[in-house]
């Protein structure tokens, strides 16, 4: 098994989550049901923010070279929440920690912290198209051209997945924790977005 065949094994048995992660419910999801362009900003800057929590920490309780690779991101985090915030006119950031980030901050095995790395590059890409679209929407081109150059930095953390799950894993058996840590991660997610639209009294499920 390769790093190649832990992304396609995890897209393919995470398929119906993540598509609906990427529906158009996640954004009335994430901001509950309050769909103003600033109630948007402000739960983007939440997840960036939350993002870089969580990997500042993971930088600073790993082994190189997991450490150095979860600091880039940790890094590139923080200049996402900074660009957002510059939409706001202010922001503090939300004390409550998703289901995903929350879960991700109990790993603390380097194989699980890899897959669980995957996990939320998936559940993320899913979501950031959504912010490009709604503020295409919106009519306001310069913030989804953010939002596409935010979504364009997953490629390098796309990158920075393989690396590690080369770094960290040897066996078959290896490989699969971390598919298994990838789906908990995603699943975390999903979860979270189904209870919060149930709340809000939104079928999760699309109906056809």
């Amino acid at each position: 098994m390769t790093p190649d065949d832990v992304f396609e094994r995890v897209r393919e048995e995470n398929d119906t989550a993540l598509s609906r992660l990427g529906s158009s419910k996640s954004l009335y999801a994430a901001t509950g049901g309050e769909m103003e362009t600033e109630d948007v900003l402000r739960a983007a800057a939440d997840a960036e923010y939350a993002a870089y929590e969580t990997f500042q920490e993971w930088a600073d309780t790993s082994d190189d070279p997991a450490s150095d690779r979860y600091q880039e991101t940790a890094d590139e985090e923080a200049d996402h929440y900074d660009r957002v915030t510059a939409k706001l006119d202010d922001h503090v950031p939300s004390e409550d920690v998703s289901a995903m980030h929350d879960r991700l901050r109990a790993l603390d095995d380097p194989i699980e912290r890899a897959g669980g790395y995957v996990g939320r590059l998936f559940a993320t890409r899913a979501s950031k198209e959504q912010y490009v679209g709604f503020f295409v929407g919106q009519a306001d081109p310069q913030t989804a051209q953010l939002f596409r150059d935010l979504k364009g930095d997953l490629d390098d953390q796309d990158v920075r997945a393989r690396d590690l799950l080369d770094a960290v894993c040897d066996t078959a058996e290896d490989y699969q924790r971390a598919i298994d840590a990838a789906t908990d991660t995603i699943q975390a997610a999903y979860d979270e977005y189904t209870q919060q639209l149930e709340s809000l009294g939104v079928n999760p499920k699309p109906v056809c």
